[in-house]
């Protein structure tokens, strides 16, 4: 039962995911771009060209800003992820009852115990 809900939450991010391409994509570029034109503003000496390209970086801000339903597909994405992360599982048991008070014999018990 497990396996067979991973199955359907994989194929609904599946689906997410590939609803927000293009978005994503457009997103990719668009942040890219801001690159782009923040090196070209730092290494344009002039004021004209300055304000040329904070009125080209606020343009591509907004192309951005309407891209922002990428961050849906980013988190289907990372569901998938975790979804094949978890496929195989196994919990660890354990197997050996450890019944001693020294110490020395319960650290990796303890250990684990801590560590969960």
């Amino acid at each position: 039962m497990k396996k067979f809900l991973l199955f359907v939450a994989a194929l609904a991010a599946l689906g997410i995911l590939l609803a927000n391409l293009g978005p994503m994509i457009l997103l990719g570029v668009s942040v890219w771009l801001l690159y782009v034109v923040f090196k070209k503003f730092i290494k344009s000496e002039t004021t004209a060209g300055k304000i040329g390209w904070v009125i080209l970086g606020l343009i591509i801000t907004s192309v951005a800003i309407s891209n922002i339903y990428a961050v849906i597909g980013l988190a289907a994405a990372y569901a998938l992820y975790l979804i094949y992360k978890n496929w195989n599982y196994k919990e660890e048991r354990e197997t050996e009852v450890f019944t001693s008070n020294d110490p020395f014999t319960n650290f990796e018990r303890q250990w684990s115990e801590l560590n969960k």
